[in-house]
């Protein structure tokens, strides 16, 4: 017979009634079926790609499903369906999910990655932090490249640091000031005001003796800062498009295009397993002490307040880098 005590609970959960409105409600316990763990949620990290159904697009349909848009979870396992093998309750670990702006939310084993001990007590929003070393894999940067990062935000932050210990020699080009001083504590070499199309060219030029960057990502999302990433690739050289380009379609100069001979990578994983094995690697990066994305976290929240969470978001107060949403 099947047990029934969980129908009976109930978690908090925020749901987006409309645009620019959250509202915490009730909804029933989840339960882990087959192939399932549920996990009792510690924080999720609040995504940039949630303002746009956060601005009400005309494709938007609210109310949202209960903690849905949520998918940077982590937590503890508190209850495992059937045929899950390898996991444990009371284990912490980040989740790949999409429902984790609540107290519970569920997911396939294989979208668990077990946290170490190394990382008791610090957030992991363990889907960016995949994410930007799944990027950091496609733009294959190599010691010694000129690689320029635009737009530094969390994932253009975790590029620096990732692609300064590769050996490379990083700009980064950025519009506010506090990011460019965070860009300088990553590690970057130099970095330069997002301000005026034809300066930064002018700037990059004599930064690589006209030659260039062997590898240029893009981390904002928007047209300008995508033109202004394929002016700045040498010959040959690659355009990495890691920001989330949501707003409409995107024109392209393929004149420019061709006449570099530039490779052009989507950097954006789609399959489940590969999102996973980023997943792991960043676990193992930050544990050992290769990536440290501790200082990103700049404001945190209860979930009353994911409203506000997601105005900074967008609007970035001060030195914002990255919303986190603690559960307690």
């Amino acid at each position: 017979m099947r047990d029934t005590t969980d129908d009976l609970l109930t978690m908090p959960a925020a749901i987006l009634a409309g645009p620019g409105e959250t509202l915490v409600i009730e909804a029933p316990l989840p339960r882990p079926g087959p192939g399932e763990v549920r996990v009792r949620l510690e924080g999720c990290g609040v995504c940039a790609s949630n303002l746009g159904p956060w601005a009400g697009p005309e494709w938007m349909e609210y109310p949202t499903a209960p903690g849905g848009l949520g998918h940077e979870g982590w937590g503890v396992i508190d209850s495992i369906g059937p045929e899950v093998e390898g996991l444990n309750i009371g284990q912490r670990v980040a989740v790949l999910s999409q429902n984790a702006y609540a107290g519970y939310d569920v997911a396939p084993a294989s979208a668990v990655v077990p946290l170490p001990p190394a990382l008791d007590g610090r957030p992991f929003p363990g889907e960016p932090l995949g994410c930007a070393m799944n990027i950091f894999h496609r733009a294959g940067i190599r010691p010694g490249d000129h690689v320029a990062i635009i737009g530094i935000g969390f994932l253009g932050a975790l590029l620096v640091q990732l692609a300064t210990q590769a050996g490379a020699r990083v700009v980064a080009i950025s519009r506010r000031e506090s990011s460019r001083r965070l860009a300088d504590d990553m590690g970057a070499e130099t970095t330069i005001p997002m301000a005026d199309h034809w300066e930064i060219i002018e700037e990059a030029r004599k930064l690589t003796d006209g030659r260039f960057f062997d590898c240029v990502i893009e981390c904002v999302g928007k047209q300008w800062p995508l033109d202004l990433a394929a002016e700045l690739v040498r010959e040959r050289g690659r355009l990495v498009i890691a920001g989330f380009h949501q707003d409409g379609p995107r024109q392209v100069n393929m004149q420019l295009w061709n006449w570099r001979g530039m490779d052009v990578i989507n950097a954006h994983e789609r399959d489940p397993a590969i999102y996973v094995q980023g997943i792991r690697e960043a676990v193992a990066a930050v544990a050992d002490g290769r990536l440290n994305p501790d200082p990103l976290y700049t404001h945190v929240y209860p979930l009353s307040r994911l409203d506000e969470a997601l105005n900074d978001t967008r609007d970035k107060p001060g030195a914002f880098v990255k919303a986190w949403i603690r559960y307690e």
